[in-house]
């Protein structure tokens, strides 16, 4: 977690020396507001999982992205930039009546249904990247940013961070608490270690409705069922 504020902030550095560097006579087309920093919440789902794992999803899964973004103007059109930068991504998926053997030592990831035995009452997957975002962006109006119509295709490419799942409150087969301790459980064996998806963004202003979608398969091939990460939401962009 150091190493990534560390990242973060020596970018952000970066981007705050190259806006003092640029002269006066560029500064309506180079150093106007242009989505320099961007806050996603999202609504996370699983596309291609088998119905014994989707049945057992509970709740709102969601996840959370915070990017740090280089804007480039195009100089023959202003309305057109592309967009670089750092950040990283969570997901947060819920289960219900299930466990998730993330420690396993065979070849396989079991995701076990716990139906008739004890289980958590709250139980989560959580995993995090470092991510790399690129957009293609139009605006409107790109003298006021922040009034105007506004929207993004893109990608990211992301390097796992950490993988694990977390387990509260002890309940057996009929719902009754047997204990209210708290199971943590991080590896990272069963996941690709990359993660690439492609991204879209469109709204007014500071606000935007965003959607990402993994093109290549969450975990490592034959270990588990092939599935792709959708998470949409809001993002909240400025600077």
């Amino acid at each position: 977690m150091k190493k990534i504020i560390l990242i973060v902030t020596a970018f952000l550095y970066c981007l705050t020396a190259t806006a003092q560097d640029k002269n006066q006579s560029k500064a309506d087309l180079v150093n106007r507001a242009g989505d320099h920093f961007m806050v996603q919440l999202s609504s996370d789902h699983w596309i291609g999982s088998n119905d014994s794992i989707t049945s057992h999803l509970k709740g709102l899964s969601r996840g959370a992205n915070v990017h740090v973004m280089l804007n480039k103007p195009f100089k023959s059109n202003p309305s057109l930039s592309v967009a670089f930068g750092i950040g990283v991504g969570t997901s947060n998926i819920y289960f219900k009546n299930m466990g998730l053997d993330i420690k396993a030592t065979g070849n396989n990831f079991p995701f076990n249904r716990l139906d008739t035995v004890n289980r958590f009452k709250k139980y989560k997957l959580t995993t995090a990247y470092l991510e790399v975002p690129i957009e293609l962006r139009f605006t409107a109006n790109p003298q006021r940013e922040n009034k105007s119509i506004k929207f993004a295709l893109g990608g990211k490419v992301g390097t796992l961070l950490n993988a694990h799942t977390k387990g509260k409150t002890l309940q057996d087969r009929t719902g009754k608490t047997l204990n209210s301790f708290t199971a943590k459980e991080t590896s990272k064996k069963f996941f690709n270690s990359t993660r690439m998806a492609v991204t879209a963004r469109v709204g007014y202003g500071n606000f935007t409705l965003f959607g990402s979608y993994q093109v290549n398969n969450m975990f490592k091939d034959v270990v588990a069922p092939e599935t792709r990460l959708l998470q949409v939401g809001l993002c909240l962009s400025g600077l």
